[in-house]
């Protein structure tokens, strides 16, 4: 694909291949529905794949999910290769593997846009752990934005290697398991960044969600930090 043409389809292949893996026989794909083009439907349940900025669906999520149920897809790179392509955006100049591993709790990162997401009893949310490749092409723009940290390299395309495991969440509680299990009672967002092995701000992240979806209480301060308590209900 040239980079024109992903540029006018303003789609990542990535988008296409999570659409192929999840698709099962009998469903439809890209239909119309209550006014959105909707990626898979699969009798009554709506599937829409969405590969990052998922609070750019916060509108198509309220107009659908009172109507259907509604399974949101979205990948996190477990391994990621970045590919520098030529002006053709078909000849490989590189490829380098990222030392970045993406893991099941980026999907925070995500949720801070849409800390409601889980409220709704028809809408759920399947992660996708993947192995990526990143095509970066040096140039304007054509997907994506240019970024001083590429130097001049824009992202032109997310290519599909293989799913490396998938999980499924229905609600806030489920989301909530996702903290580490020897947290102490109470606790702060660096306990959660040392107990799970996790960046602080990727752990300030997973508090501010729990604590909007309200499975996560405050109690209090530590110096300048939050305290938190997970509610009874949150099954461990």
């Amino acid at each position: 694909m040239t980079p024109l043409q992903i540029g006018t389809l303003r789609e990542f292949s990535l988008h296409a291949a999570l659409k192929t893996w999840c698709a099962v026989p009998g469903d439809r794909f890209e239909v119309l529905v209550d006014g959105y083009i909707v990626d898979v439907v699969r009798d009554d349940l709506l599937i829409e794949i969405q590969t990052r900025r998922l609070g750019a669906l916060r509108a198509k999520i309220a107009a659908l999910q009172e109507q259907h149920a509604l399974r949101l897809v979205l990948p996190i790179a477990r391994e990621l290769w970045v590919v520098r392509v030529a002006e053709d955006g078909q000849t490989r100049l590189s490829r380098r593997k990222s030392p970045r591993h993406g893991r099941i709790e980026d999907i925070f990162s995500e949720l801070t846009g849409v800390p409601s997401l889980l409220e709704h009893p028809h809408v759920s949310l399947q992660v996708v752990l993947t192995q990526e490749e990143q095509l970066l092409y040096q140039g304007e723009p054509i997907v994506g934005r240019r970024s001083w940290r590429r130097r001049g390299w824009a992202i032109l395309d997310r290519q599909l290697l293989a799913v490396v495991g998938e999980r499924t969440f229905h609600t806030a509680h489920d989301l909530a398991r996702l903290l580490p299990a020897d947290l102490p009672a109470p606790f702060t967002t660096r306990d959660i960044a040392e107990c799970g092995d996790l960046p602080l701000h990727l752990a300030q992240q997973m508090a501010f969600c729990l604590h909007r979806m309200g499975v996560l209480e405050r109690s209090g301060k530590r110096g300048n930090a939050w305290l938190y308590v997970a509610k009874a209900e949150v099954a461990r």
